[in-house]
């Protein structure tokens, strides 16, 4: 079976929230202070997984996703244009405005667990997504990029009250100023 990773920025006290800013809050922007090349190009480690896995993505980061990459043509981008993406969402009806998406209908965790069945799927911000995919318990492996600095509050990967669960760390590597973490799941579950 197929993989489900999920990749996020993350501040040393667990905060993913607006990491480029674009939500306008009063921390945004914070993992984009330490340049371009903090967050540019495959900084997750994802490699062939771009090739051959599927993006899975909510309604909010797709549309700003969306407006963002399909301009961009560096290989990194090209690659991003190139995946497949699902949206998650219950109000978008079209997701036309970025090549090879579509509107995921149904179930969320009902439909992720069908097709990892059949290749790697990659979840990046979409917060609600990512929590309805761990409350499943379908989440086989963390990807994050942890930057030197604690922001003291916003929305946290794994608020008060997520179910426990056993991970093995099977990478740490510095990557420019942050630190790109890989957790898989343990087999002491």
């Amino acid at each position: 079976m197929s993989r489900l990773i999920v990749i996020e920025f993350m501040s040393l006290d667990g905060v993913m929230h607006d990491p480029d800013g674009s939500d306008g809050s009063p921390q945004g922007g914070w993992a984009f202070r330490y340049g371009r090349e903090a967050v540019a190009g495959d900084k997750f480690g994802l490699g062939e997984v771009l090739d051959t896995g599927v993006m899975l993505l909510g309604r909010r980061t797709w549309q700003l996703f969306a407006g963002i990459w399909p301009g961009r043509d560096d290989p990194f981008s090209a690659q991003m244009n190139a995946m497949p993406k699902l949206v998650a969402s219950r109000s978008l009806m079209d997701a036309a405005g970025w090549e090879n998406s579509a509107v995921l209908r149904g179930d969320l965790a009902t439909a992720a667990q069908e097709r990892k069945r059949e290749q790697d799927i990659v979840v990046t911000g979409s917060v609600s997504v990512v929590r309805e995919l761990m409350a499943h318990d379908l989440v086989d492996e963390y990807r994050l990029l942890v930057f030197p600095l604690v922001l003291g509050a916003g929305t946290r990967l794994f608020p008060d009250g997520t179910a426990p669960v056993n991970l093995a760390l099977t990478s740490a590597q510095t990557a420019g100023p942050a630190v790109r973490l890989i957790y898989t799941r343990s087999d002491n579950q």
